[in-house]
């Protein structure tokens, strides 16, 4: 395994040492800076205590949310009239059995670099470490973006080829097309430890991710074009998973418009397939939403950094690089924050859930008709008893 870069001797481990100290980003201040870093730092300089709580609340905000989900899932698929939903159910208990690990492989390695108060290069020396997060961050994220893809289309084929999904989907297909969906994506992840692309200590050097820029002087030509050629299949996937899913879903809402104003007068079974079919798809546009909202500014950021030819490395150096750095970091936060929201879209949107939020706009809307009409014969009663 070849050595994994990181930032040197003057990286901060906290957003706030990097407005505190200022001058260890500058060249000729870097000794001061790495006096500063490498003693403890004290009571006004603790920044690691406030900073942790990010990831804890995190983690367990997940860990619940992702249990929850999947415990769920196990009771609708053992039920016998949810056969038709088996293969969506299969694929939102895997979207949640993959966020809930990747949480737990990578969060408490953060939590740990954050109550330490050191630089990661002194806790993972052999840089090891840092490419375990990195391939673990890489094959979760883009696992769960593939999974929800694969939701869109299972349902797209559903109501849009009802007859071929009957016959041809099974529950066995779906779980092979979700096993193979993770192994192509660690088989992607893999390509950094065999020379292609490289994992990075990344800015403020608590977490490790894909590199999106050069490397050092001392890197060779072939080394830089496969760190630019890995980061930018990284971003032009997600970018593709999130496209699929967004059509896909497109797809299946003109369908279900389509098949309801066909059915106008359906019968009470139909009525019931269009309440499953309807609830799917608003559990697919959540999703979608949620991976649009969580995923797009890091892989776009990525892209734009990559066409620059800089990455957050540059912060250590380059003061004026400081807000891209702090705009990556939110990105990256937006990305950890999917694995939090998937399972709760899942909750929030349940069948259940839709009636009880349809009860209550029926109720508020009986109401406010109510005072209408009482307001309407009040105003007739007094009319009428002010005329001569």
């Amino acid at each position: 395994m070849k050595e994994t870069r990181g930032y040197g001797g003057d990286a901060p481990f906290c957003t706030r040492l990097n407005h505190s100290y200022t001058g260890m980003w500058a060249p000729e201040r870097s000794a001061e800076a790495r006096g500063n870093l490498t003693r403890p730092p004290g009571s006004g300089e603790d920044c690691g205590s406030v900073s942790v709580a990010f990831p804890i609340t995190m983690l367990l905000t997940g860990f619940v949310g992702n249990a929850l989900a999947m415990l769920l899932v196990s009771r609708s698929y053992r039920r016998r009239e949810s056969k038709r939903k088996k293969s969506f159910l299969l694929c939102i208990g895997w979207l949640a059995l993959t966020d809930l690990v990747g949480q737990l492989l990578t969060t408490p390695v953060v939590i740990v670099v954050y109550l330490s108060k050191q630089r990661w290069e002194h806790i993972d020396p052999s840089g090891r470490l840092c490419t375990f997060f990195g391939l673990t961050m890489t094959v979760f994220g883009l696992s769960s973006l593939f999974i929800a893809s694969a939701m869109a289309v299972e349902r797209a084929l559903a109501i849009r080829a009802p007859h071929w999904y009957a016959s041809h989907m099974k529950t066995r297909a779906t779980r092979a097309v979700l096993l193979g969906v993770w192994l192509a994506v660690l088989a992607f992840a893999l390509l950094p430890v065999l020379g292609v692309g490289q994992y990075t200590v990344q800015w403020p050097g608590t977490w490790c991710f894909i590199s999106t820029g050069r490397g050092g002087n001392g890197t060779s030509s072939s080394h830089n074009w496969g760190n630019l050629f890995f980061a930018s299949a990284f971003a032009f996937l997600g970018l593709l998973a999130l496209t699929v899913t967004f059509s896909c879903n497109l797809a299946t809402i003109k369908a279900l418009v389509s098949r309801c104003r066909a059915k106008a007068t359906a019968s009470q079974s139909s009525a019931q397939w269009g309440r499953i079919t309807t609830e799917t798809a608003i559990q697919l546009m959540g999703i979608m939403c949620v991976l649009s909202v969580c995923w797009s500014p890091l892989l776009i950021m990525m892209l734009k950094m990559i066409f620059n030819q800089t990455s957050v490395e540059h912060c250590k150096t380059h003061t004026e690089k400081q807000k891209e750095c702090n705009f990556f970091l939110i990105a990256v936060r937006l990305a950890s924050l999917n694995q939090i929201l998937d399972p709760w879209v899942y909750l929030l949107l349940r069948k259940i859930l839709l009636r009880k939020f349809c009860q209550v706009a029926n109720a508020v809307s009986f109401s406010r008709r109510n005072f209408g009409e009482i307001k309407t014969c009040l105003s007739a009663r007094i009319t009428s008893l002010e005329a001569p």
